[in-house]
């Protein structure tokens, strides 16, 4: 998958068109939410939520967006997060699976576990 068009509304949603001309439309709030990052993946496999933290406000916006090489949207937010790159396969995967879904790559069930011979 990749993009041919993204328009940001800094604080309200990524848009992006995939080249299949599919165009998926992220609020920036779940993005947020969802960070990809280490940091945020670690928060969240301990139970925690990674955005908003308690006595921070709810509302988040764009400051800064930049490709990721081919691969994925890199986003400074202004909360000053900046470690997370959103990669258009996964933002696909994301709205294909209904925007209504939780977005997140490394629910659980997805996790790989290890395994022993």
């Amino acid at each position: 998958m990749s993009p041919v068009d993204i328009d940001i509304k800094r604080a309200e949603s990524v848009t992006v068109t995939f080249d299949d001309g599919q165009t998926c439309e992220f609020p920036v709030q779940r993005l947020r939410a969802a960070c990809p990052c280490a940091a945020c993946r670690g928060q969240r496999e301990r139970g925690q939520i990674a955005w908003p933290k308690p006595g921070q406000p709810e509302t988040i916006a764009i400051l800064h967006a930049q490709l990721a090489g081919a691969w994925g949207l890199s986003i400074d937010w202004d909360d000053g997060h900046s470690t997370g790159i959103y990669a258009w396969t996964v933002l696909r995967r994301w709205w294909d699976s209904g925007i209504s879904e939780q977005m997140i790559i490394d629910a659980p069930s997805m996790i790989p576990t290890a395994t022993t011979d």
